[in-house]
């Protein structure tokens, strides 16, 4: 018998023996909708350092959570006579499409009425328990809600609902979705949730957690429109994110994040409370304790990981993203040396060969080097490696029929297919993903056979031939109706894909002997990601300044990110995603490029994409300028390396973010939750780029203590809302006064020539 089996049995019993009568319950069915009923006296419960009171006054009853360092300060608490459990039994679908889902759900029954029948405590636990009903008290089933101390500041719950409709007894499939609701305040901000691309503070908003593609536009019109023309969802919306994760922390220093998978809602749209629905029968989570908002992230990436230091040569330089093959590589290298650009990497995401369509370029999905792409491989690789430049590349979790390409050594598409290594449909088809203009099989990552084969081609056609990393994308579109190998619920496992994802390739790099010398890239990811992946990149923004899905939308992305385990995070500088048609055209401009390469700077990873149109984007060789501007911000981020060696380090250990939300390290400052476009990088500077095309000033706030401003040395007291001019190659940054990484910084960056 497992732990979970024990715990639902001996809820059983609980309920069995001590559950009250529902007859004394039918009345007016409108009166009791959302309310609790108990007659079990108040009383607390210690769990380990938890200390969890019942407060049941007058019939109105509270359910509250504190820890014993810190009594009078609550962690949760239920909304005094509000029912806290609830269930529904609904009709759910999630249609995929191009890697974008489309939730559709009828509700066909609810309990909402809700009886406490006993609290029971036993070896650190507590047990609650009861029924629940319908408004009209024509449906029932049970519940219970579960509490232990997992480890240290982790209280988890589990609770589960089921009904005695079915032959054994057990009947935990009739109501498949649980609802928790719980207490909030009006002022409460709530931050997380993953990468939010749209919105820092989530209260007031419905927040849906679901790994798939961001969407092209997400509200920008008539973009989005247009893209849902193309395809239904895949304009996106404020809250499609690549890594959506169930995990927050608030300005009242709470946290929680769920263990569950499943597709799960936090509607914070009520002032005064959080509505949590999960599409399943139960629901795993833990509640935090600590003192600061670090030291809640702390706790929290005890059990989501933590990401390791990245290696010396990836903190060196620019990690420049170029296509076209062997003889655009050395002509834009040239280039770059023209300009005494530090290069840590040579991103060639279309080394295994190119493929054009009305999009633009796309890489063929065939992970295997396309030599007459980059010929003379064997020249390049002893080239790079004597300038001590390492090489780059790119796989998916997805291949195409490698017959349409014409010349390959191997085709993958045929060998994963004939040997059923791939996902399949319910009928044992084999299940083509839909792209824009070719499907591609996707691998069944709970077969141990495909995790085998796909990594010893990582070995063989990526780490064998010279690569010192990869992007590996995508990993977000998994079909609900997957039918998987191991018989895994695929709306269960369609999240923990992206994990499993990262976990292969890192299993790669290790089995290679390789670790902490060789890194991949994921966009996709969900609550244990950052267990197994090396870095993070932010996806498919488009190449505009806009709050939607353009910069802006990066920079919120990329803190909130950091608020949810993602400590190493970056973007593509200047955007990805051009668009082409006949009555609405963006590409990539200069002013964007310059301004996204001076936020890069300050952040893990300054690299490069050419984007889906490298011909109408503005790009880093588009012109002398644009080859000093890129120079000159490779050397500023080569100049913070020993900074973020010491702010990885601090992820390896803590799982800090190296971009930080200012409120991690100015919790007292009620004025930093106000803050959107601006970040901390560690502890001990302040960044503020300029985010719109035509500025040259930039107004920024600064907390508490004073300020020492990058370029012209000025201090400024904190405190303060500022404005300070900021030309072309001089975004608003500065460092608290007398700061040792500040003064490094200055010493090194007038060496450089960058500053007098």
């Amino acid at each position: 018998m497992n732990r979970y089996t024990w715990v639902f049995s001996f809820a059983w019993i609980c309920i069995s023996s001590t559950i009250v009568s529902s007859t004394s319950w039918a009345m007016e069915d409108s009166v009791w909708a959302n309310k609790v009923f108990s007659w079990v006296p108040s009383q607390v419960h210690f769990v380990g350092d938890f200390e969890i009171s019942w407060d049941n006054t007058d019939g109105y009853s509270t359910l509250r959570v504190f820890h014993q360092t810190d009594p009078n300060r609550e962690l949760w608490s239920t909304r005094t006579g509000e029912s806290f459990v609830q269930a529904k039994k609904t009709s759910f679908q999630a249609h995929e499409g191009r890697g974008s889902f489309t939730i559709e759900m009828d509700i066909q029954s609810s309990l909402t009425i809700q009886t406490v029948s006993y609290l029971y405590s036993t070896y650190d636990t507590l047990f609650v328990g009861g029924r629940l009903f319908s408004s009209d008290f024509s449906s029932q089933a049970y519940y219970f809600l579960y509490f232990e101390e997992q480890e240290d500041g982790h209280l988890r719950f589990i609770s589960i609902v089921w009904d005695d409709d079915c032959d054994d007894g057990f009947c935990i499939e009739n109501y498949n979705q649980i609802g928790l609701t719980y207490s909030s305040s009006a002022d409460e901000r709530f931050l997380g949730f993953g990468e939010q691309f749209s919105f820092l503070d989530l209260k007031g908003h419905v927040v849906p957690i679901l790994t798939e593609e961001g969407g092209i536009g997400r509200g920008r019109q008539p973009l989005t429109f247009l893209m849902n023309l193309g395809g239904t969802g895949s304009g996106g919306t404020a809250y499609t994110s690549y890594a959506s994760i169930p995990h927050y922390l608030t300005s009242l220093n709470r946290s929680l994040f769920l263990e569950s998978s499943e597709y799960c809602i936090f509607d914070l749209s009520d002032d005064d409370s959080v509505r949590l629905t999960v599409q399943a029968p139960w629901v795993v989570g833990r509640i935090l304790y600590g003192s600061t908002p670090l030291e809640l992230i702390e706790r929290y990436t005890q059990y989501a990981g933590r990401m390791k230091a990245l290696p010396d040569w990836l903190n060196e330089g620019a990690v420049v993203g170029l296509q076209g093959g062997t003889k655009a590589l050395y002509e834009n290298w040239r280039k770059l040396q023209e300009h005494d650009t530090p290069v840590a990497a040579f991103w060639i995401q279309d080394w295994s060969g190119i493929r054009k369509s009305i999009v633009g370029s796309q890489v063929w999905w065939n992970w295997e080097l396309d030599e007459d792409h980059y010929s003379d491989w064997t020249g390049l690789r002893a080239d790079l490696e004597e300038a001590d430049i390492r090489i780059m590349g790119y796989v998916s979790s997805m291949m195409v029929d490698a017959s349409l390409k014409g010349t390959f050594e191997r085709n993958l598409h045929d060998e994963a297919l004939e040997r059923e290594l791939v996902v399949h449909k319910d009928n044992g088809d084999p299940y083509y993903v839909q792209g824009v203009f070719f499907d591609a099989l996707m691998l069944d990552l709970t077969n141990p056979e495909t995790r085998v084969w796909f990594k010893d081609i990582l070995k063989a056609e990526l780490i064998d031939r010279g690569f010192s990393g990869w992007m590996a994308d995508f990993s977000d579109a998994l079909p609900f109706d997957s039918l998987l190998h191991n018989r895994q619920d695929a709306a269960t496992f369609h999240n923990l894909y992206t994990e499993s994802w990262a976990q292969v390739n890192r299993e790669a790099i290790e089995e290679a002997g390789r670790e902490g010398d060789i890194i991949f890239f994921n966009r996709s990811g969900s609550t244990r990601s950052p267990r197994h992946s090396t870095l993070f990149w932010e996806g498919d923004q488009l190449v505009t300044w806009d709050e939607h899905d353009g910069f802006k939308s990066a920079i919120v992305g990329l803190i909130s990110g950091g608020l949810s385990g993602m400590s190493l995070n970056h973007s593509d500088i200047g955007g990805y995603t051009a668009i082409d048609l006949i009555f609405l055209r963006l590409f990539r401009e200069r002013q964007l490029f310059y301004r996204w390469a001076e936020a890069n700077a300050f952040t893990a990873v300054y690299r490069t994409h050419e984007g889906n149109r490298p011909k109408q984007n503005h790009q880093f060789y588009s012109d002398d300028e644009s080859l000093r501007h890129f120079a000159r911000f490779a050397k500023v981020y080569r100049a913070l390396a020993p900074y973020r060696r010491d702010l990885m380090l601090e992820a390896e250990t803590k799982g800090y973010p190296l971009v930080r939300h200012p409120y991690l390290e100015f919790p007292e400052d009620p004025k930093v939750l106000e803050l959107r476009y601006q970040w901390m990088l560690g502890s001990e500077m302040m960044i503020a780029p300029v985010t719109n095309k035509w500025d040259d000033e930039v107004s920024l706030y600064l907390p508490a203590g004073r300020w020492t401003h990058l370029w012209s040395g000025a201090t400024y007291e904190g405190g303060n809302q500022i404005t300070v001019q900021a030309p072309v190659g001089e975004p608003g940054v500065f460092f608290k006064e007398g700061s040792a990484v500040g003064h490094d910084l200055v010493v090194q960056l007038q060496a450089e020539g960058i500053i007098d």
